[in-house]
């Protein structure tokens, strides 16, 4: 059969087929005529099984790691997983663009797409979809990526010390960014100074390829981390031999900022709601600027990024207006987001968070801490989700329900109409379950 004649088939070998191929997919149920598909597989799938099915839909050629799987057009390899980031090492080899990465523990995602927009202004730009921002994901955007791509920013995640270092000998960057650095995601990690270690991974690899680190100097923990770690860095408030100044505003919704740099000012209204997102827009605005865009571009494309997927989205309903903030949480993004829904000025407000998850033993402290982050900013109507809050909610005001399902319950017999509503939690409490309901 064709499949033992590949049984040994080599890294270029298959690229060859790939660049012949439509693109690459991991899902039979969504491939297209052309593509080559990877039999990727985990706890709860085995994509050997449907090998068969995408070559039917037209895949190309399928890779898979069973030889009970062999038919004709499928490549043996030892490791599906292992060959589709050969795979992508191989094309970013070949890819002669420049790639910038940001990590971190807030703002990945946000800061990715606004620099992806800013720099868009300029270069022909491919960047990380939605969050594949893992040992899958982080390939799959590489090998997405065309042959004329100008600058390619990546984004990544973490759940355990290491994965930062395997995913940059893949994506091999150039530039990079720690957006900052928390407490989330504890549980992977053993201690806060694992997070610690786990993210400057990718000051460790920048400094063996003489790459350049981003950085915010107005934050302590990375400022003084940055020094001892890279050859070379560049602080926000500098990032071209002329000094940047970003001046927020927090009057509305909505944020508002205004830049000064060269003699100019430039006003930018944003579609983000949050002070923290000034950290997140800041990065933009000095990458930006190293990179040459141009200030008035810089500002037209923030001022154009439309949030989604539930990150700082502002959605006014017929009976509410909605502060969409469900995508996830951990305890400093949370406690940035009671801060700033505190400061707009609303009639009535109502705060809805659910459970923040994986924090391992700090779990119970962490949401004590934003108790007193709530009553701190004298936030009376509160309503706390999930089995955490409600564990330690007593003697407290607030309204608690074990479940998201519970508190379903509750906004249908009660109905909630003319409110301000922060909405924030982890992604596994899927909060926006309750956006129709507002």
């Amino acid at each position: 059969m064709m499949g033992h004649f590949f049984e040994n088939i080599m890294t270029e070998q298959i690229y060859e087929l790939f660049r012949e191929s439509e693109g690459l997919s991991t899902d039979s149920r969504t491939i297209s005529k052309g593509e080559m598909f990877f039999a990727l597989w985990g706890e709860k799938f085995n994509g050997n099984k449907y090998a068969a099915d995408a070559l039917k839909k037209g895949a190309s050629w399928a890779v898979i790691d069973d030889p009970a799987f062999e038919t004709g057009r499928t490549i043996l390899v030892d490791d599906t997983l292992t060959e589709l980031q050969k795979l992508a090492t191989h094309h970013r080899k070949e890819l002669k663009c420049p790639v910038i990465v940001i990590t971190g523990t807030n703002g990945k995602t946000t800061t990715k797409e606004l620099l992806a927009a800013v720099l868009s202004k300029k270069y022909r730009v491919h960047y990380t979809r939605k969050n594949f921002n893992n040992q899958i994901g982080v390939p799959l955007s590489i090998l997405s990526a065309k042959q004329d791509t100008e600058i390619m920013v990546l984004e990544m995640g973490a759940s355990h010390i290491g994965e930062i270092r395997t995913l940059c000998l893949i994506a091999r960057p150039d530039y990079g960014i720690i957006t900052n650095i928390g407490t989330a995601h504890i549980e992977g990690f053993g201690s806060f100074e694992g997070v610690v270690k786990a993210k400057t991974e990718l000051y460790e690899y920048l400094r063996k390829v003489n790459g350049i680190a981003f950085y915010n100097d107005k934050d302590k923990l990375i400022s003084d981390k940055i020094y001892g770690m890279v050859n070379r860095a560049v602080p926000f408030s500098d990032p071209t031999g002329t000094a940047l100044q970003i001046i927020p505003e927090f009057s509305g919704m909505n944020l508002s900022l205004s830049f000064k740099y060269l003699n100019k000012k430039l006003e930018i209204k944003t579609n983000l709601f949050g002070a923290y997102n000034v950290e997140n827009i800041k990065a933009a605005i000095a990458i930006g600027l190293f990179f040459g865009v141009e200030p008035e571009d810089i500002a037209d494309a923030i001022e154009g990024y439309m949030p989604e997927d539930n990150r700082s989205q502002v959605l006014v309903t017929g009976n509410n207006t909605l502060i969409c903030d469900s995508y996830n949480a951990n305890p400093a993004s949370m406690k940035m987001a009671i801060e700033s829904f505190a400061a707009i000025e609303a009639e009535k407000k109502l705060c809805i968070l659910g459970d923040m998850l994986e924090l391992g033993d700090k779990s119970e402290e962490e949401h004590k801490k934003i108790h007193r982050v709530l009553t701190d900013h004298n936030l009376q109507n509160v309503m706390l989700a999930g089995p955490v809050f409600a564990k330690v909610s007593a003697g407290f005001r607030f309204k608690t329900f074990s479940s998201v399902s519970r508190l379903k319950e509750f906004l249908r017999l009660k109905p909630v109409r003319g409110y301000h509503i922060l909405i924030k939690g982890s992604r596994g409490m899927a909060l926006e379950q309750i956006y129709d309901m507002l």
